[in-house]
């Protein structure tokens, strides 16, 4: 079974062989190297990936240079730049590759077009902008509510595991909105039980 048929029965189980087959021949495989973009800020890609192996990173630049990292993907995670596909605009956000990466991409306008073909699209499109709003939400009252310590407590708890492992430190450091020097610190105190 295709790792993204898999995905989007996970998530619609009612999709069917029939429905997969009017998507299947859109996709196309897409190679990153370490260091490359899937999208920048300023450019257009109205394409969504299902990421087979590797790594990204979604940030932004603030108006003085400063980069914030908002979110990792790792395998069997969906990454577009959605509001730009949906509002048909260029990106505000960059999605890097943080290793050697492999995805596979369809157009978002050949999603938009089985929404009104088959109800099954239509209802993953819906599930999918739910989970958008709740992740967003949800990394939003972190920023805005936890201090530097309980967001690495809650990181620790949630079970993104994946983001400790595999993501080097100082992206860590910037994603929890902290110095290394300070996630070094909160670190340390957590370790010992502080």
């Amino acid at each position: 079974m295709h790792p993204l048929f898999a995905y989007l029965r996970r998530i619609v189980p009612a999709l069917t062989e029939a429905d997969w087959q009017l998507l299947a021949p859109a996709l196309r495989p897409c190679h990153l190297a370490r260091g490359q973009h899937f999208v920048q800020a300023g450019g257009y890609r109205p394409e969504i990936a299902l990421l087979l192996e590797g790594a990204c990173r979604l940030y932004y630049l603030r108006p003085n240079g400063e980069e914030r990292t908002t979110y990792f993907f790792f395998e069997n995670h969906l990454l577009a730049d959605y509001p730009s596909c949906v509002l048909g605009q260029p990106s505000q956000l960059n999605i890097q590759a943080l290793t050697d990466t492999e995805l596979v991409v369809f157009d978002y306008a050949v999603l938009r077009q089985l929404y009104d073909e088959r109800p099954v699209y239509e209802r993953f499109g819906r599930l999918l902008a739910e989970y958008l709003v709740l992740g967003t939400d949800a990394r939003l009252v972190e920023q805005l509510i936890l201090s530097p310590e309980e967001r690495y407590r809650a990181l620790l708890a949630s079970g993104k595991t994946k983001i400790l492992e595999r993501v080097p430190q100082h992206l860590v450091a910037n994603y929890l909105g902290v110095t290394p020097v300070s996630l070094s610190r909160i670190r340390g105190r957590v370790a010992r039980g502080d």
